[in-house]
């Protein structure tokens, strides 16, 4: 086996496990790391088939992770459940939640075709592609339903950035001391966001764009649209700039999606997963830094999630 550079190496008993999955006659041939996952290794298996052709698969292992076998069996379960719903997602392949086989929690899963894109230009486009995936994926109705949704922020965990708008912040964290509102449930994939939707760009025309797969389904959960929607808008509001947080929101309502209609309900899951990502801002920056956004700086992105706190405040508080 050749490896794409040291880093891609996969550790001895969990490299013999990925190979015991293979069909009969093939073998990894190449391995590549995959930037961009903040709490997993990703890898690119390359496989050698009998006839002389190549397939990809890819490897997931949590290495020292908390609740990695949780995430794996949740990752594993809706990997199950995708195919034949038409939410483009990769296939399970094999999946060791326990690390009983391999030196770490791992899964094993099909390749997608397509990208990341967290390019500025042609967000406009990309941007309902976003919203009517985020629709299709609410739709679903699986027999068994995931675990229900966790949101692990409160009130005294939240960071607040230095130079904050101390009053916006106050008030925000005011919202979630409150009990959540009740909302009906929908299938979650709880961390849907531009860095987990790959993307066909074609070099023709922006109308070609399109999804190709929608991947780390890790913490698949059963909870409140809204929750999902406020995820998205605040990693787009980080990556893009305030203003794109409740345009997601409009884009999501205009490809059919429904959202709390009281303001005070709608305002609660904006300001709970955007007071969430004040924990995560350093390590997001950093993830985005890896991917090419270089100009996403801790401060930068520290910046975005004030003005958009404040906007959220002003606009619905």
């Amino acid at each position: 086996m050749t490896n794409h550079d040291e880093a891609a190496t996969v550790r001895p008993l969990t490299l013999a496990w990925a190979s015991r999955h293979l069909e009969a006659g093939e073998r990894i041939i190449r391995t590549e790391v995959l930037h961009g996952g903040l709490s997993a290794e990703m890898r690119k298996l390359t496989i050698g088939t009998r006839t002389g052709d190549t397939r990809d698969l890819v490897l997931r292992t949590f290495v020292n992770v908390e609740h990695a076998e949780d995430w794996l069996e949740r990752e594993a379960g809706a990997l199950t459940l995708l195919p034949g719903t038409g939410v483009p997602a990769p296939g399970l392949v094999a999946v060791d939640p326990t690390a009983a086989h391999c030196e770490y929690p791992s899964l094993l899963m099909t390749h997608m075709a397509g990208r990341t894109v967290l390019d500025d230009e042609g967000l406009d486009t990309r941007l309902p592609l976003l919203a009517r995936q985020l629709v299709a994926i609410h739709a679903l109705q699986p027999a068994k339903r995931p675990r229900g949704h966790v949101t692990l922020t409160t009130a005294d965990t939240v960071v607040v950035p230095n130079g904050a708008d101390a009053s916006a912040w106050a008030a925000a964290i005011d919202v979630i001391r409150k009990p959540p509102p009740p909302r009906e449930g929908r299938f979650l994939h709880r961390d849907f966001q531009p860095g987990n939707v790959l993307f066909d760009m074609s070099p023709s025309k922006s109308a070609d764009v399109r999804i190709t797969g929608v991947v780390d389904w890790a913490a698949t959960s059963w909870g409140p649209a809204d929750l999902d929607v406020a995820h998205c808008s605040v990693n787009l509001v980080l990556l893009y700039g305030p203003a794109w947080g409740l345009r997601f929101l409009e884009a999501y309502e205009e490809a059919g999606g429904v959202l709390a209609t009281d303001a005070s309900e709608r305002l609660y899951w904006l300001v709970r997963d955007g007071l969430a990502s004040s924990e995560e801002v350093q390590v997001v920056a950093e993830t985005w830094r890896g991917a090419g956004r270089t100009e996403l700086t801790t401060r930068a992105v520290e910046k975005r999630l004030d003005a958009y706190i404040t906007a959220l405040m002003d606009a619905l508080g």
